[in-house]
């Protein structure tokens, strides 16, 4: 992997890390259910995206 992928995945896990973290909290602090449901998919969305990108290095 040259150094310019690398700083790609790096900036791609930081970006998820980002999302993942303020979905969870973010469907934490809803009230209605349905979207806060919505917000935990998006929330292991982003969390095997993060996955997958861990594996590339």
């Amino acid at each position: 992997m040259t150094s310019k992928e690398l700083l790609y995945v790096e900036d791609a896990l930081g970006h998820e890390c980002f999302m993942k973290t303020s979905s969870k909290q973010t469907s934490e602090k809803l009230m209605d259910s349905t979207l806060s449901n919505f917000v935990k998919e998006l929330e292991q969305k982003h969390n095997e995206l993060y996955n997958k990108f861990l594996n590339l290095l």
